[in-house]
């Protein structure tokens, strides 16, 4: 989120945090963010795909190596030629109480929304905000968003069979490695492209990798 937040930030977008969901030990087991500024998803959706880390946690009191992975999803909030509506019926809200850390932070109002598309069953969740209102209002982006992306996703599919492709529906193809020790990298899988700067890739220093992919699909289409 860091890496993605400066980058985002030194190219003068704008960064709104929609939805965070923390682990309690100093990380987050998910983030939503909106990004707005010219080019943002062209330069950023080619980004999706599995992160994989290969670190010494800080919480690791013997000094052994862990391996995660991050799914990153870099969603359009509209799409040109893609028309995608949510009527009443279509969907199902919850509301309930926001999580928070005990005593006065507790929210005693029913303030979290949860929207489920039924055709779907795509389910969306937002505490962040105060009132149950601002909190409706952000999920049924971020539920728009992932619909558009999956009706792009469903085209693109479309178009590969025409075409005689293969392309994968899911998420699960590892782009990048960050190898945090006992060395120093970042490797690109799709294109090669690496560095030993780890540090400042993780600063948000990624636009080596980002132009090396779009490089790569000149030509494409």
């Amino acid at each position: 989120f860091r890496m993605y937040s400066r980058y985002a930030e030194d190219r003068r977008w704008n960064v709104d945090l929609m939805s965070s969901n923390p682990t309690g030990v100093g990380g987050f087991k998910e983030i939503i963010v909106l990004i707005e500024g010219k080019g943002a998803y062209s330069r950023l959706k080619y980004e999706s795909g599995v992160h994989r880390v290969q670190r010494v946690p800080a919480t690791e009191a013997s000094g052994r190596i862990h391996t995660s992975a991050v799914t990153v999803a870099v969603l359009p909030e509209a799409e040109e030629g893609v028309d995608v509506t949510v009527g009443p019926d279509d969907i199902r809200i919850d509301v309930f109480r926001a999580g928070g850390a005990g005593g006065q932070s507790v929210q005693k109002n029913s303030t979290a929304v949860r929207i489920i598309h039924l055709e779907t069953g795509i389910t969306v969740s937002c505490q962040n905000e105060r009132s149950q209102y601002q909190n409706k209002e952000i999920a049924m982006r971020i539920l728009l968003a992932r619909l558009v992306e999956r009706e792009m996703k469903l085209r693109a599919q479309e178009m590969a069979k025409l075409k005689g492709e293969h392309i994968s529906a899911e998420w699960g193809n590892q782009i990048r490695s960050y190898v945090l020790h006992p060395y120093k990298m970042v490797k690109d899988h799709r294109t090669g492209h690496e560095t030993s700067d780890a540090d400042s890739v993780l600063e948000g220093d990624i636009d080596d990798f980002v132009e090396a992919y779009l490089r790569s699909t000149v030509g494409e289409g």
